[in-house]
């Protein structure tokens, strides 16, 4: 057996709920976010010389977040760029809803962060058929290792710099007019 490859990127994923780790509770016959559930998702992707830590911030659909929870993702963000361990990036699992309005509070407050700053969600969660989260946190991983530093939303294939990217609920998707 080969030894693993060293390690040349960190990166930290932040979560904050939202349809892409919603679950099916089977006693109320609902949607919804209970805990963080990527892990199970990162440990079936293959991530060669990349080392990725989770940190559970909280478990609410983006319509549900709160101008304390946006200052606590700020924060957290804040805390993950200046940490000892330097990360190479930093990778937001958000709801869809408000992730522009996220999003943009990043990009005003963060100023010119060293490292990129990711936001990704799914329309559809993890947990069902023809999701498109796992497509859009492979892509995220990715996108946090090639983009250059700033706030970004990278969703179906597309990676968008903020500020000025808005939800299109038509096309299902992200787009910067």
């Amino acid at each position: 057996m080969l030894p693993p490859l060293p390690t040349d990127r960190h990166i930290v994923v932040l979560t904050t709920g939202g349809t892409i780790e919603k679950t099916y509770d089977e006693y109320t016959g609902h949607l919804a976010n209970h805990r963080s559930i990527v892990r199970r998702t990162l440990e079936r992707l293959r991530l060669s010389g990349a080392e990725v830590s989770v940190r559970e911030l909280m478990s609410k659909d983006s319509l549900e977040l709160t101008d304390d929870d946006r200052q606590a993702i700020l924060d957290a963000v804040r805390e993950t760029i200046l940490d000892a361990s330097r990360p190479t990036g930093v990778l937001i699992l958000h709801g869809t809803d408000t992730l522009s309005k996220t999003g943009e509070l990043l990009h005003e407050q963060l100023g010119s962060p060293a490292v990129p700053v990711v936001l990704t969600g799914a329309m559809r969660p993890f947990a069902m058929t023809r999701s498109d989260g796992v497509q859009n946190l492979t892509e995220a991983l990715f996108a946090v290792g090639v983009l250059e530093p700033g706030v970004w939303c990278v969703f179906h294939g597309r990676a968008l710099r903020f500020p000025g990217v808005t939800k299109d609920r038509e096309r299902g998707t992200f787009v910067k007019p």
